[in-house]
């Protein structure tokens, strides 16, 4: 399998993501990155699945719950538009889309309902979407200065998900800025609760720091507790999340505090409807730990990640897996081979 070499993907994140957030207007979301890591650095127990690449057994992939994050595909979609995008993931398999904005550059202007109406004619469930969590001018696109907007929007499109990939830091890195920050999250979730969809937020590595006023207190966990679970949903980036056990398994005083992320996911599984499925590879030079690269390149185990999720009781089509990589060598190729990867994982009768 072929291992490509990314540039550094915070920095990239950083500068080009916010430019595919909003509608219209573009809004931009201070967005924090992060690399990637492996599952594979610190097995869970008792989660091991025998799974097998190819041959016979049950997919891993439950049917009917590949999607894919359209920040993969902003290239193709500024370029040729969404029509032309979304016929190549119809072919590649595909069954869900997040978006990460919603218009699409030089291809022309594209309302609400006609990116719904293209979605549905190509066998696409728009799953989720990505928005700002806040910004200092009050007329943009975020929860913070536009929620009823963006709410109207989300609901338009018929999302079931609606979601920020902005890290709680509005008001800092202290445990009382991450409550107040939890408690606009719940806010959010109300209001999104109220119009049929779930709130949720997505993770990039510097969530799983400590805290600056308690450096004995993981911020996600701080996350976790001040947010109802009733409300407030996590889309585990695992890529990033992976990146987070690489740089946060010791506390600022050197002490260990080694941590799974998969284990956040095992004890409350109902919290993490969505997924994102990013691969890496193995670098410890790095400062992230992980070099970017296609789904099934890297040293991710996603026949364990997955396996371990969807074999909960319950839980086997509770959650969407959606294939990423922020700055794929060719998007379509990125989309096609990530596709066949995880349709091709068994796990063992």
């Amino acid at each position: 399998m072929s291992r490509i070499s990314q540039p550094d993907p915070e920095l990239t994140h950083r500068l080009t993501r916010r430019g595919m957030l909003g509608v219209a207007a573009g809004a931009a979301a201070a967005l924090l990155g992060a690399a990637a890591t492996p599952a594979a650095a610190t097995p869970a127990a008792a989660t091991t699945t025998g799974a097998t690449s190819g041959g016979r057994g049950r997919p891993v992939l439950p049917p009917g719950r590949l999607g894919i994050q359209l920040y993969s595909l902003r290239d193709k979609v500024s370029t040729l538009g969404f029509a032309p995008v979304f016929a190549e993931l119809e072919k590649y398999g595909y069954d869900e889309v997040e978006f990460a904005g919603y218009t699409q550059g030089s291809a022309g202007p594209i309302t609400l309902a006609q990116l719904k109406r293209l979605a549905r004619d190509h066998g696409l469930s728009p799953i989720g979407s990505h928005v700002g969590y806040y910004s200092d001018d009050p007329n943009a696109y975020t929860f913070a200065q536009n929620l009823t907007k963006v709410l109207d929007d989300a609901q338009a499109l018929g999302l079931r998900h609606i979601g920020t990939a902005s890290g709680p830091f509005r008001y800092g890195s202290t445990v009382d800025a991450w409550k107040r920050a939890a408690e606009e999250f719940n806010t959010y979730g109300a209001a999104a609760r109220a119009r049929g969809m779930k709130f949720y937020q997505h993770n990039h590595s510097e969530e799983f720091s400590f805290a600056t006023d308690d450096p004995k207190v993981r911020l996600y966990d701080v996350l976790l507790a001040e947010t109802d679970p009733d409300l407030v949903f996590l889309e585990m980036d695992i890529f990033w999340a992976y990146s987070g056990q690489f740089r946060f398994s010791k506390r600022p005083d050197g002490t260990p505090t080694p941590f799974e992320p998969l284990d956040y996911v095992l004890r409350q599984p109902h919290r993490y409807p969505l997924f994102h499925v990013k691969d890496g590879v193995s670098d410890p030079a790095n400062t992230y730990g992980y070099r970017m690269t296609d789904v099934g390149d890297g040293d991710i185990d996603y026949q364990r990640f997955i396996s371990a999720v969807t074999r909960l009781r319950g839980e086997r089509s509770a959650h969407h897996w959606q294939a990423e990589h922020d700055n794929p060598a060719d998007s379509l190729s990125f989309a096609r081979r990530s596709s066949e990867h995880l349709h091709s994982l068994r796990e063992k009768c």
